[in-house]
């Protein structure tokens, strides 16, 4: 507690997150953007990465200040036969200074390298929010289509135990066959297989967002429940892509990352200059001349500088190598001006591919299969109809109905994928 209250934004953060997390948990279920504030609040790589640009904004004004100025004390021309301090002329006792003085403009692109890294840095932090709250909406709306899948599944077992109801009631008339019971009794426990599978499913993705949230597992992951979400047109991919390259944080930065280089490059091409070093002394000497007078003091004053003598192996290799290191930031930052645009592309591509399946199953084939589903049970009650083909138009019906909501999900997890592509980090469902 007393490390909290020694970083009161900590605190601030911890305790927004706690509130959060309360208000889900006395509703008795999530919203989606109360998971991803709960994640965004307490996850602790996101922290992590937090920490890491936080402790490169204070590099800048370290690398863009002088060297620490080296005060020192010397005792010259001591003669070792007697260590007196009067006995010789030359004999003195000095305290000096000496500064370290680098060629103009190196402080300042050492600065400036040092901040645009940091830039980068904070980019990364933002680049991190993306990617985090992108896999809270997946992770939500995958836990949304496993509850329509079992909602749904549980649904079929209590349609499939009327017709079991309505098997038995023909056998015991003497009109049914004991296949037909056996057959639907064998259909229901498919299902209840089923239900198993979906909610084993479930429990995995319930303890994916107990991480994301960096919540523990054991309390309970329910969902608010929302109603069928629209999946409108998301239009033109050029305007989604020109957001993504203006928008993004990862492409800012890996431009933050190349225009450092650029300055490292300069800086190394400075160091075929030298830097200097200003010193100056003061000697006191004790004493007297031989004309009785006292000795007088004496100040040294000199500059020094480093001769850049193997400039062939130090100072132009460095050239080199920084020339080489910008080549690649600067591959890099095409790289991941490739891979945005291919994220979009395939987000938009998911999404409408989502979104058509979703529509052609809700309007058509969902309501094409009820219908036959009800007229088969009409008919087999008549005996028109044998009992496995009803079963199996029932276990089809059962199907799209779970297909459908899977789609439902996978564009709305396409459309979470869109969001963080182009750099939006929240938005409102």
């Amino acid at each position: 507690m007393v490390s909290y209250l020694r970083q009161p934004g900590r605190f601030a953060l911890s305790l927004i997150g706690c509130l959060i997390w309360q208000s889900g948990q006395a509703n008795g279920a999530f919203s989606i953007d109360q998971a991803v504030n709960l994640a965004l609040q307490g996850n602790p790589s996101l922290a992590e990465v937090q920490a890491r640009a936080e402790a490169a904004a204070q590099q800048p004004s370290q690398v863009g200040a002088l060297s620490d100025p080296v005060l020192f004390f010397n005792a010259a021309n001591l003669p070792l036969d007697s260590f007196d301090l009067t006995q010789e002329a030359m004999t003195q006792f000095q305290v000096g200074i000496s500064q370290k003085l680098p060629w103009p403009g190196k402080l300042e692109l050492r600065a400036e390298a040092m901040r645009l890294t940091a830039l980068g840095k904070q980019e990364a932090v933002h680049e991190a929010r993306l990617m985090l709250a992108r896999d809270v909406r997946r992770n939500w709306w995958n836990l949304f289509y496993l509850d329509k899948a079992l909602a749904t599944v549980k649904d079929n077992q209590e349609r499939l135990r009327s017709f079991v109801q309505v098997v038995e009631a023909k056998y015991r008339v003497g009109e049914g066959l004991q296949q037909d019971v056996l057959l639907a009794q064998v259909e229901l426990s498919g299902q209840l297989e089923r239900q198993v599978r979906l909610r084993g499913m479930r429990n995995s993705e319930a303890a994916r967002l107990h991480a994301l949230m960096a919540h523990p597992g054991d309390a309970s992951v329910e969902l608010q429940p929302i109603g069928i979400p629209k999946l409108e047109t998301l239009g033109d991919a050029e305007a989604w892509l020109q957001q993504a390259l203006n928008e993004r944080p990862l492409l800012n930065m890996k431009q933050h990352a190349l225009d450092a280089m650029d300055r490292r490059l300069e800086l190394s091409q400075k160091s075929k200059y030298p830097d200097f070093t200003l010193k100056g002394a003061y000697g006191l000497r004790g004493g007297d001349n031989p004309d009785g007078s006292s000795r007088s003091d004496f100040l040294t004053i000199g500059v020094s500088l480093n001769l850049p003598l193997y400039q062939g192996h130090k100072q132009d290799r460095e050239v080199d190598q920084r020339n080489s290191e910008r080549m690649a930031a600067r591959y890099a930052l095409d790289d991941a001006r490739r891979e945005v645009r291919e994220q979009v592309e395939r987000a938009l591509v998911d999404y409408e591919q989502g979104r058509e399946q979703a529509r052609l199953l809700l309007n058509g084939i969902i309501p094409q299969t009820e219908h036959t589903v009800a007229s088969m049970l009409a008919g087999y009650q008549v005996d028109k109809v044998d009992f496995l083909t009803l079963i199996r138009t029932q276990i089809k019906l059962n199907n799209f109905r779970i297909a459908y909501w899977k789609a439902l999900s996978q564009a709305k997890q396409a459309e979470a994928r869109l969001l963080a592509a182009v750099g939006v980090e929240m938005n409102h469902e």
